[in-house]
């Protein structure tokens, strides 16, 4: 059996490059916005209404479930957090 090796976790699970991609990128924004969130030292309750989010779905975002947030919706939480958002787009090696 022939061993494969990947640069990342999502690389190794996901069907696609596209569907990995947007796994990162998900991912990188969850921990952003957990750091943040983590660095305003309050309540669950009282992040999830600055972010505007019902206390459930900030212990979803908090508790890292990754399946229940979009790309849009992490993008959108992100700069109600105060965060700034760049895309880095490049060419992949052949």
């Amino acid at each position: 059996m022939k061993r494969r090796q990947f640069d990342n976790i999502w690389d190794a699970i996901e069907p696609t490059a596209a569907a990995a991609a947007s796994m990162k990128a998900r991912a990188r924004l969850m921990m952003a916005i957990r750091k943040a969130v983590d660095d305003w030292s309050t309540t669950q309750a009282i992040a999830a209404k600055r972010l505007r989010l019902t206390q459930p779905r900030m212990n979803d975002l908090l508790r890292g479930r990754i399946n229940k947030f979009s790309l849009d919706a992490l993008l959108d939480i992100a700069t109600r957090a105060g965060l700034t958002v760049r895309v880095d787009v490049r060419r992949t090696a052949a």
